[in-house]
């Protein structure tokens, strides 16, 4: 990556680490059925499907595709971890993940394809829209709240544990137990 493209600004709005991306696309005309089969495809990957957290891109905190006005427009939205340039680069390097998208903007005008990044990227840039305002619920970064869960997951086993109370009695603990006690 050149240094100018990581100096680059562009367009979203971030929160603390994270940024959102929403774009939009005009639909080719008699490919609403195409897409919504692609878009089945992609949902049915792992890692895409519904309970599944195995995104390839790991920075996406979640994403979603939307098609309106009878199947000839595209909304494209999610937000990610770190800046843009970033993000692209994780996406451009998510193996199966990018043949899915591929198939899936192969129905939208203005694509031209892969193996081109610099045009995918142009495209990408071309159909982004910053958001008017965006907020989270949640701090953290994906790998912090991965870790947070896994952390979670650990301590519930201890609090389960019967050989644990003695060791959970400890004073500096207390916090700890009062978090878990909600």
């Amino acid at each position: 990556m050149a240094a100018s493209e990581t100096t680059t600004a562009r367009p979203g709005v971030s929160v603390g680490p994270t940024s959102e991306f929403s774009l939009f696309f005009h639909v080719k005309p008699g490919h609403g059925d195409d897409l919504r089969e692609a878009l089945r495809t992609l949902q049915n990957h792992p890692g895409y499907r519904p309970g599944e957290y195995g995104m390839a891109v790991a920075t996406i905190h979640e994403a979603r595709f939307v098609l309106f006005d009878d199947d000839t427009r595209l909304l494209f939205a999610t937000s990610f971890d770190g800046p843009w340039d970033s993000y692209m680069e994780d996406f451009f390097t998510s193996g199966p993940t990018l043949a899915l998208f591929d198939a899936v903007f192969q129905h939208v005008e203005g694509y031209e394809g892969l193996p081109d990044v610099a045009a995918v990227k142009a495209f990408v840039l071309s159909a982004q829209a910053t958001a008017a305002a965006y907020a989270r619920n949640y701090g953290g970064t994906v790998k912090e709240i991965r870790k947070a869960e896994r952390v979670n997951k650990a301590f519930q086993r201890v609090l389960d544990d019967p050989a644990a109370g003695e060791g959970l009695q400890h004073p500096a603990l207390k916090p700890l137990l009062d978090e878990a006690s909600d």
